[in-house]
């Protein structure tokens, strides 16, 4: 089988070491490359521009993989289209989060991911997926805590991954992963639940950057 997969350096990286069996063709395009090649089996697109959705190219019938956190798959509304999330960290994961709404395509996405031998699971098709909507909303709450002067950066991520085992603390989660990507989740989660609402210092900080 044959995989095309266009991603930045640092996604070829952690899929690299994420693994391929021998039995898999990989492709790699550069982040502004054309697919052009329809005899693939899949894409794998994660430099999906999930905030303008209507300048992405588009196949048709082959299953797409596409790294869309900010958008569902009734924005994209391409049934091809499998959502799976590619920020830094996510795709080296043991178990990879997808989403997608029609049937027949999850099948076949099912297919390709027992054939790379990655595990994977299927969940609802909802803005952030579930683990990063989880670590916006610690990353959201750690700024929170530094407004209120609870302690300082260093010591709130020492004490998360101290108390809670996690790998990251929050604010060296926000800097591997890039607020502008944490504050555009938590804007379209905020519109839903009032939980989201940005803290004002993850704010101003976000826009000196």
């Amino acid at each position: 089988m044959k995989i095309i997969i266009r991603s930045t350096k640092q996604q070829q990286r952690e899929l690299v070491e994420k693994g391929f069996p021998d039995k898999v063709l990989v492709q790699w395009l550069k982040e502004n490359d054309k697919f052009g090649d329809n005899t693939a089996g899949a894409f794998f697109d994660l430099t999906f521009n999930d905030n303008d959705v209507a300048a992405n190219e588009f196949v048709n019938n082959i299953p797409v993989f596409v790294h869309a956190v900010n958008c569902i798959c009734t924005d994209i509304d391409k049934p091809n289209y499998i959502r799976l999330n590619a920020w830094h960290g996510f795709l080296d994961r043991r178990v990879t989060e997808l989403a997608c709404t029609d049937k027949a395509f999850k099948k076949k996405a099912g297919f390709i991911f027992d054939t790379l031998g990655w595990q994977y699971a299927w969940v609802a098709d909802d803005y952030g997926l579930i683990a990063a909507r989880i670590i916006s909303m610690i990353i959201n709450e750690g700024y929170y805590a530094l407004e209120e002067n609870v302690s300082t950066k260093e010591q709130i991520d020492i004490a998360m991954q101290l108390g809670t085992n996690y790998p990251f603390g929050p604010f060296e989660w926000g800097k591997k992963i890039g607020l502008k990507n944490i504050v555009q989740l938590l804007q379209k989660l905020a519109k839903q639940d009032k939980r989201y609402t940005i803290s004002a210092l993850l704010e101003t900080e976000y826009q000196q950057f």
